[in-house]
Formats: C-alpha cells, sequence, structure tokens
C-alpha cells in the first residue's frame, strides 16, 4: 500500500502529459484534408487586423520592388473608404511630400476616409515599367501599377480598408498616372483627380519633355518605362487616348494658368529661377488639361474643372485645389 500514492501520482502525469500532446496535435490535424497533409486555408470573420478610428501609421508594405513604405492616416470613425495620394516626379524615398508640403492630414483629420500616401516612385509615372532603368543603376524593376492596384489594396484589406471603395488623385507625375490607375481599375476607384497633370502625351513634343524631365530627376531613362516613342504602351498611358474609358468616373481636373498668384513669393535668385521653372511647366500643364477637357467633352464625359488664373506648378496651389476637391471626393466615397 505504501505504493499506491506514487503510482497514482505517476498515471495522473501520464495522463496530463497526453492530453497535453492531444491539444498540440489537433489544431494541426484538424486541418489535415483527405489525408494529404495540406492544412486547410484559415478563416477569417471580418480583417485579421484592425486599425483604431483615426490616428497615423507608417506601413511597410511587401512587393516586387522591395518593402515600400506607405505613410496613412486613418479614417476618422472607421469607415472603409480611402484615398490615394500620389506623388510628383521627384518624389523623396523617405516621405510623401503630400505628407508634409500641405496641409492634406488636416484636411481630412476628422472625416471617414483613409488617407494612404505611397512613398517613393520618383520619375515613375506609378506605373509597371520593361525592365530597369540602365542609366543611373537601377537594381529593380518599377511595378508601381501593379503595387497599387493589387499588392497595397491587399494589404490594407487586412486593416480594414476596401480593396473596391477607393479613390486617387495626384499633382503633375501623379495627375496623369491617377486617371490612368482608375481608367484601367474600375473596379477599384471611384474617383480621380489631376492637378496639372499632363494629360496629353501624344501631343507634340510632350514625349520628348518627358524624356528630358525624366533624365533631371534622377537620370531615369524613359525607353526602360515604356520603351521607344513609337511604343504602343505610350498610348495606353496618355489619359487623352483612353478617355473613353473614363466614362461614369467622378473627376476633378485641375491646372492654373502658370501666372504667379498670391502663394509665389520669391525671395532670392534661387527663388526666382524656381517661380520661372514652375511657370512653364504649369503652362504646358494647362495646355494639356485644356485639351484633355475638350477630348471628354466631344465624349460627352462629365467632369469637375478648375481653372485658376493664377498659379504656378508648386505645392501651395495644389494643397489649395486638394481643398476644393475634398467635398466631391467625400460625396463620391459617401465619408463624409
Amino acid at each position: 500500500m505504501r505504493f499506491a500514492r506514487p503510482r497514482l501520482f505517476h498515471r495522473l502525469k501520464q495522463r496530463a502529459m497526453a492530453v497535453g500532446a492531444l491539444a498540440l496535435v489537433l489544431p494541426l490535424g484538424a486541418g489535415i484534408v483527405g489525408g494529404t497533409g495540406a492544412l486547410a486555408a484559415p478563416i477569417h470573420a471580418g480583417p485579421a487586423r484592425t486599425a483604431p478610428a483615426g490616428g497615423y501609421d507608417e506601413l511597410w508594405v511587401p512587393s516586387s520592388m522591395g518593402n515600400i513604405k506607405v505613410q496613412v492616416q486613418w479614417a476618422a470613425r472607421g469607415g472603409n473608404a480611402a484615398l490615394y495620394l500620389l506623388d510628383g516626379l521627384r518624389a523623396q524615398n523617405d516621405r510623401n511630400a503630400w505628407s508634409f508640403e500641405t496641409n492634406a492630414l488636416d484636411q481630412f483629420r476628422d472625416d471617414n476616409l483613409t488617407l494612404v500616401m505611397p512613398v517613393g516612385g520618383e520619375s515613375s509615372f506609378y506605373t509597371d515599367w520593361y525592365a530597369p532603368s540602365n542609366f543611373n543603376g537601377q537594381k529593380f524593376t518599377y511595378k508601381w501599377e501593379t503595387f497599387l492596384t493589387k499588392d497595397l489594396p491587399e494589404f490594407l484589406a487586412d486593416y480594414g480598408v476596401s480593396p473596391t471603395n477607393n479613390a486617387v488623385l495626384g499633382l503633375s507625375m501623379g495627375g496623369s498616372a491617377a486617371l490612368t490607375l482608375a481608367a484601367y481599375h474600375r473596379e477599384q476607384f471611384k474617383f480621380a483627380g489631376s492637378l496639372s497633370g499632363y494629360l496629353n502625351i501624344s501631343a507634340p513634343g510632350m514625349r520628348e519633355a518627358i524624356r528630358l524631365a525624366m533624365l533631371d530627376a534622377g537620370g531615369f531613362n524613359v525607353d526602360a518605362m515604356w520603351g521607344p516613342p513609337w511604343n504602343s504602351a505610350w498610348l495606353r498611358n496618355d489619359p487623352f487616348v483612353f478617355a473613353p474609358r473614363l466614362r461614369g468616373l467622378s473627376m476633378y481636373i485641375s491646372a492654373a494658368s502658370g501666372l504667379p498668384g498670391p502663394l509665389d513669393n520669391p525671395t532670392s535668385v534661387v527663388g526666382v529661377f524656381n517661380t520661372a521653372n514652375a511657370m512653364g511647366l504649369e503652362a504646358l500643364a494647362l495646355a494639356n488639361t485644356r485639351a484633355f477637357q475638350a477630348r471628354l467633352v466631344s465624349l460627352g464625359i462629365p467632369a469637375t474643372y478648375d481653372f485658376p488664373a493664377a498659379g504656378t506648378h508648386t505645392w501651395p496651389y495644389w494643397g489649395e485645389e486638394l481643398f476644393k476637391a475634398r467635398g466631391q471626393i467625400l460625396d463620391t466615397m459617401n465619408a463624409w
């Protein structure tokens, strides 16, 4: 009898170990289907991750280009709509200029709309390139259209952002890119905005101008992007050409005259030079945008237009235009 207690303790210990082992095995065994050893796909009743209503985050999103930084301001009341804000030709690798050159974050802070600001993409036109740029030793191929219409919306869906309830707006390079993305991905974008965009890139001299601009902004070779000037990719990415695809899309289109306005205050020789350059760029954007407007009118496609009498190709004016477009964006996305 004196050995009964140790034997009882031993049997209880063995039973506890068996139950523990069973608990470890069951989650794995439950996923085995038909004896093949395949694991069943996890079932989510909702988003795997849910962001708090409001607030700011910096996410790193996997892509074929590596991990891409994306600045995000979450919808104030947890709504699922999102506005993608695209940068210009000289996009930086540390921050999207919308986040510090304008008050975009403040403009939408109390709205039920998530701001999505991808970082990087200098001279990319936010498109899928054929190859890395061989002029500046680029190590990877730009695949921005794939990133913005597949990788990023799928990633944000885990935070409760709908991949089919998006708006997109950009300036300059980002302006034409916004219309391109919306034209070919209508299931994702309900609104597109172009501020000082180049919307008639088949116009005489435009392809050469883009080539020179991309060389100046990072030493990029445009042939690695859309091929030689006669390649069909140039037409695919020209808003003037693909305009019929925009029917039924809510659009805000803007370009100023190029004349200096109240937000142009150069105080140095360099400032005067930059203002003169901004005047020329905006005048070119206006010519492109007016041609695009005539094209839409000829097709019977409506859009909201704004052509300020003064204003150059600079951030203060684009911040103002974003605010003018805000009401239309929120109405379209039902995100007040």
